[in-house]
């Protein structure tokens, strides 16, 4: 079991400090305020950070925690990464001798980050992986302290990047005996390469990388012959989804869990194909994938604090005499001829009336007053 680390409250700090100072502090930022639906909420959230009235902070895999003033317990929880996700991570670390130097001199190397154009593992935190809660009645997301929080823990990854790796789910001690227990040439060996100290090895500088090679896959429909009971046109289509899935593979590391029914929708709405799986299911996912399927087809009970968050950005965003009277069951919102119903993603769904029947009337928004322009 991996051992949490804490780490000592910050001190007030001077007017214009900057949070951080490195890409992966930076990208840290941009990650919980791509979260953020109120801008004012951020800025207080920076200003609070530097006031030095957070408590010490824990760091453990998959949650962050500290104690604001007036005792709010204030917690982010961290998407953590998978054994596969961490396997193929050991992998590229093992692969270079230059990445263990780095990570152990407290710098994270770009190779080892995914981004769009590379097949790393996906250690930045994106959108939809910080969940941000706080015992205060703000209702803000996130508010005010969990802001706080985030900007504080920036200073910490700026400090050391193993605090990341210990977020998405690793401690150090684990990582750095797990690279020992790799099969590597033992030093002295016979026909092993001698190696020499980080320091000596970087003491010239260390010289630019080249730009990796354009990434493309392109591609082409294989001739297909027509023939008795073969439809070429829906052979095609599937030959077409399964480049377009391995592309994603090879690009992310993953493909998300569909059963057959949500693969069939895909099909359906991906290449056209008829899979008898309704105009409705279709439409939605083209909005919102498997969550927004999830929406048209089931209901589910959502945590009373996030739909009192919602509703009070509702009320927040609607002009003239307020918003109108809302018919709630579970996680629909049904307003007149509109509906809203709240996915399991975080996003809500618009829905509209046609006939006696609701079908989706655009692309989901996490903040519900978005929606009833």
């Amino acid at each position: 079991m991996t051992d949490p680390r804490g780490f000592a409250a910050f001190p007030p700090q001077r007017a214009g400090a900057r949070f951080t100072t490195t890409w992966w502090g930076r990208a840290w930022i941009k990650a919980m305020e791509d979260t953020s639906l109120d801008q004012t909420l951020l800025r207080r959230g920076r200003a609070y950070a530097k006031t030095g009235r957070l408590s010490p902070i824990t760091v453990s895999p998959g949650r962050i925690a500290a104690v604001a003033e007036d005792e709010y317990d204030t917690v982010v929880a961290v998407e953590q990464l998978g054994d596969a996700e961490w396997e193929r991570f050991l992998d590229q670390v093992a692969a270079k001798a230059g990445h263990i130097a780095a990570l152990l001199d407290r710098d994270m190397p770009h190779e080892l980050v995914a981004d769009a154009d590379a097949a790393a593992v996906p250690l930045l935190p994106c959108v939809g992986d910080l969940t941000p809660e706080c015992s205060c009645p703000d209702w803000g997301h996130p508010c005010v302290h969990a802001a706080a929080l985030c900007y504080q823990v920036s200073w910490l990854l700026d400090a050391d990047p193993f605090v990341l790796l210990l977020m998405r789910g690793r401690g150090e001690r684990e990582l750095i005996e797990a690279l020992q227990r790799r099969d590597t040439p033992r030093a002295g060996a016979a026909g092993a390469p001698r190696g020499v100290p980080a320091a000596e090895a970087f003491a010239a500088g260390v010289p630019p990388l080249p730009q990796p090679p354009p990434f493309e896959v392109v591609f082409t429909a294989p001739a297909l012959e027509p023939g008795p009971g073969v439809d070429v046109a829906a052979l095609a289509a599937l030959a077409a989804s399964a480049a377009a899935r391995a592309r994603e593979l090879l690009l992310r590391g993953r493909l998300p869990d569909l059963t057959p029914h949500q693969d069939h929708v895909r099909l359906a709405a991906d290449h056209g194909l008829d899979a008898g799986v309704g105009a409705a299911a279709v439409e939605i996912w083209r909005y919102g994938g498997a969550d927004g399927l999830d929406t048209l087809e089931t209901s589910w009970t959502p945590p009373s604090r996030e739909l009192a968050r919602a509703q009070a950005r509702l009320e927040a965003g609607w002009e003239g005499a307020g918003p109108p009277a809302i018919r709630a069951w579970r996680n629909r919102w049904t307003l007149g001829d509109r509906q809203l119903r709240y996915g399991r993603d975080g996003r809500w769904y618009p829905f509209a009336r046609r006939g006696d029947e609701w079908w989706p009337a655009g692309p989901p928004e996490r903040d519900p007053a978005a929606l009833m322009g």
